[in-house]
């Protein structure tokens, strides 16, 4: 029997059908988040899961001995939000950076923006740069 193939690997998607699932100033602000990323972890992105578009990879595995694979940094866009995949416990890491985000909505590995506009850039990008850092850190890599 053929092994399954984990919901959570890279694709042969293309970037622009993930972004696409957003329109108007919210596709806009998709490519924002596309080259933010990009620019944050120095790797190309690749389409996981079908839908979040992902930079860089690592490998983790739990205590319960389950693990995979998962980027480094990753975001996934559409018609509502954007979600951004952060670094287990953003939120309470950082919490002088959260206050100075400006609207948003968070849960342990997702913060959830509505609109760009409505955050604030630099805060955005260091709250990248720290999430990068950790999750290599965590995942005992240096690249």
């Amino acid at each position: 029997m053929a092994s399954k193939e984990p919901a959570m690997s890279p694709s042969d998607l293309p970037v622009s059908v993930a972004l696409d699932r957003a329109s108007g100033p919210r596709r806009a602000e998709a490519d924002e988040l596309l080259a933010l990323h990009g620019d944050v972890s120095g790797a190309e992105p690749v389409v996981w899961a079908g839908r979040i578009i992902g930079f860089g990879e690592y490998e983790y595995l739990y205590e319960s001995g389950h693990g995979g694979r998962a980027p480094e940094l990753a975001f996934a866009t559409g018609p509502a939000h954007h979600t951004l995949y952060l670094v287990r416990g953003f939120a309470e890491h950082w919490p002088e950076l959260m206050k100075r985000l400006g609207r948003y909505r968070a849960s342990t590995v997702c913060l959830y923006l509505t609109r760009l506009a409505n955050v604030d850039r630099v805060v955005l990008r260091e709250l990248l740069d720290r999430s990068l850092e950790e999750t290599r850190l965590q995942a005992g890599s240096s690249a």
